[in-house]
């Protein structure tokens, strides 16, 4: 799995299975933020919106659990 971990100028920091890897941004799409889930395909990259709307939601409910352990 690649997701983004942040952006440093016109570079992007990628986390991968096998550690951090940096990229150009521009090999990334426009849209493409901090937290996607990422599919490479040749030179380029493309967001896989299930998986990362999936990540999020997973979250989302730790956060949520967390903050009502706290109550």
């Amino acid at each position: 799995m690649i997701i983004i971990d942040r952006f440093e100028n016109e570079t992007a920091v990628l986390e991968t299975e096998d550690g951090t890897e940096t990229v150009m941004r521009c090999y990334l799409p426009e849209y493409a933020k901090e937290g996607d889930v990422l599919i490479k395909e040749g030179c380029g990259y493309f967001v896989d919106h299930c998986a990362t709307e999936e990540r999020r939601k997973a979250a989302a409910e730790r956060l949520r659990r967390l903050m009502s352990r706290n109550d």
